[in-house]
């Protein structure tokens, strides 16, 4: 008989669950569905904002890096500046620092080149940490939302004496929606940052070659 009334009563709650919206279903989660919406938002503006700043600032054009070239080799220093102030971008405003230093020892100018590419490079992942944190806050704040509703079950049971499986059923999945949404968001925002990581790890390895062989033309005798 207790078995038959606990199948009742949950086919009961999920009867009357059965037309229930995405939009009411997250606002059983309670307040802490708040923090995690806002970190949702947070999330996607910081993923959207760094895949665009580094495709614009991330750019190795191969057009550019041969145009640097030749004019290197010809000696026409003002022209390589000017193409690279007008480049507007990370690799640009590289070169430009390493052609200002052209006619100091070879050791220099590649210090020169890596001092700059370091300071482009934290440029590029800017907030990126952001979305490292929110990574682990996310699913902890969730769980911290479900332990929060399930002692508010269990202290109303304490009080009322009013024990029965629709009750523990029905706030148990309402407190769970809060660990799903801190998991989903904390998915998200690892993704993120692990993507654009790659992209930044690519934008480095294509600038490590640009900046060899842009030394190795200047090892090669200077056109006059």
């Amino acid at each position: 008989m207790v078995l038959l009334q606990a199948i009742s009563d949950t086919t009961l709650v999920a009867t009357s669950d059965q037309g229930l919206t995405l939009f009411g279903l997250l606002s059983k989660g309670g307040w802490v569905m708040l923090p995690l919406g806002l970190l949702l938002l947070i999330t996607i503006f910081l993923i959207i904002e760094r895949f665009l700043g580094i495709n614009a600032s991330g750019k190795v054009e191969q057009n550019f890096v041969d145009n640097i070239r030749d004019f290197v080799q010809e000696g026409n220093l003002k022209s390589a500046e000017s193409l690279c102030r007008n480049q507007r971008n990370a690799i640009g405003r590289i070169f430009e620092r390493a052609i200002s230093r052209i006619g100091y020892p070879i050791k220099d100018i590649e210090t020169t080149i890596e001092n700059a590419s370091q300071i482009e490079l934290q440029r590029l992942e800017g907030n990126l940490s952001y979305l490292g944190v929110i990574a682990g806050i996310a699913p902890m704040l969730g769980f911290v939302g479900t332990i929060a509703g399930i002692i508010r079950i269990f202290y109303d049971i304490s009080l009322s004496n009013d024990f029965n499986i629709s009750t523990i059923s029905g706030g148990m999945y309402e407190k769970m929606i809060t660990s799903g949404s801190g998991l989903i968001i904390g998915l998200i925002a690892y993704a993120g940052y692990h993507m654009l990581n790659m992209k930044i790890d690519r934008f480095a390895l294509r600038l490590q070659m640009a900046a060899s062989d842009f030394l190795d033309v200047l090892q090669k005798p200077v056109g006059k």
